[in-house]
């Protein structure tokens, strides 16, 4: 059996084009220290959590249905492969259901066995479960 990549998804009562401008605004949610764009496609960005640092560019952007994230390099500095990150993406979906929108998140490339996994997905709960379901739900999100 195939191991699944890690996978999220939140819904709330908003817009699907309101999901997709919470989404790019990494800074009020994910972390402060935040440099680029990440609204359309070939945009580029950099997160970094004190030694981490992620970059990203944009590969697919579909305002209110889709946004692609892929990582072009990283400093994992936690890890024996600091570069684990490299070449996986983020994928956003968006999608109508219930009454508002659904955000499905996967991360294409985070398995089950790799390194990161356990500290990556409880990462991934807090960022997007909790402080991007805060975002969309009340306007302020729970950045690093």
């Amino acid at each position: 059996m195939e191991q699944q990549n890690y996978h999220c998804s939140i819904a709330a009562n908003i817009t699907q084009e309101q999901a997709y401008a919470n989404i790019a605004n990494v800074g009020a949610w994910w972390t402060k220290s935040f440099k680029g764009k990440a609204l359309n496609t070939g945009d580029a960005f950099t997160v970094q959590f004190g030694e981490t640092r992620v970059d990203f560019e944009i590969t697919e952007a579909v305002p209110g249905k889709k946004i692609s994230w892929k990582v072009t390099d990283c400093n994992l500095h936690w890890l024996n492969d600091k570069k684990e990150w490299k070449d996986t993406e983020i994928v956003w979906g968006i999608s109508a259901g219930n009454g508002g929108t659904k955000i499905d998140m996967t991360h294409v490339g985070l398995k089950p066995g790799i390194e990161c996994y356990e500290d990556c997905r409880k990462g991934w709960n807090q960022y997007v479960s909790d402080s991007l379901f805060k975002m969309v739900t009340s306007g302020v999100g729970k950045p690093d």
